[in-house]
């Protein structure tokens, strides 16, 4: 039997189309989700713990939502950064269709939400922002961020949200073996913020 997952291309589950709120101390957004993808009854409480703990984003430059989803995470970039291009990136294309109806209706008309393989190789991040599908595995996560976070533009951070016991500590130890400084930033719940620094 197939077993669906968010972070397939193509989601077999059939669709049924909801909504969800985001609220911010600074924002509330009315999101459209569906099924397969990534918590589409409630924004994920690790996504929550992300946004109301990282520090602003920079104002300009390219930014990137890393596993976009329908959007929590690049729209509220966008909204914090309304300056910077933020580049919402997914595997998923039903993510990336609802990612871009909802960067519409909020009227974010500088979130790019992309298929991988469509962001340009010349684009530099200011900064990172990404609740991680920790899922794939150890070694298809490993290759997803050692590809991103090396894109990281000079001076720039990445911020992981990975819950405890879904490996946060060995993650941390690990970036650090590839040479890109990671460190603690917060630990809220069972969740841990992680900050990578650019190499």
């Amino acid at each position: 039997m197939h077993v669906a997952h968010y972070f397939e291309e193509s989601p077999q589950a059939a669709s049924r189309p909801g909504v969800v709120n985001l609220v911010l101390p600074d924002l509330h957004l009315r999101l459209e989700t569906d099924r397969g993808v990534f918590s589409p009854d409630r924004i994920d409480s690790g996504t929550r713990v992300l946004l109301e703990t990282v520090p602003p984003p920079p104002a300009g430059g390219d930014l990137l939502d890393l596993g976009c989803g329908y959007g929590p995470i690049a729209l509220t970039m966008a909204s914090r950064a309304p300056g910077a291009t933020v580049w919402a990136v997914d595997v998923n294309r039903r993510s990336v269709e609802l990612c871009e109806r909802n960067a519409k209706g909020a009227g974010l008309d500088k979130v790019r939400p992309v298929l991988p393989d469509e962001v340009p190789d010349d684009v530099r991040f200011q900064a990172i922002w990404s609740n991680p599908a920790i899922r794939i595995g150890k070694a298809a996560l490993h290759e997803m961020l050692t590809r991103w976070l090396g894109r990281l533009a000079p001076g720039g951070s990445a911020y992981l949200v990975v819950q405890k016991h879904l490996g946060s500590d060995s993650l941390q130890r690990w970036l650090n073996d590839q040479g890109l400084p990671t460190s603690r930033l917060a630990s809220r719940a069972a969740y841990r913020i992680l900050k990578v620094d650019a190499r």
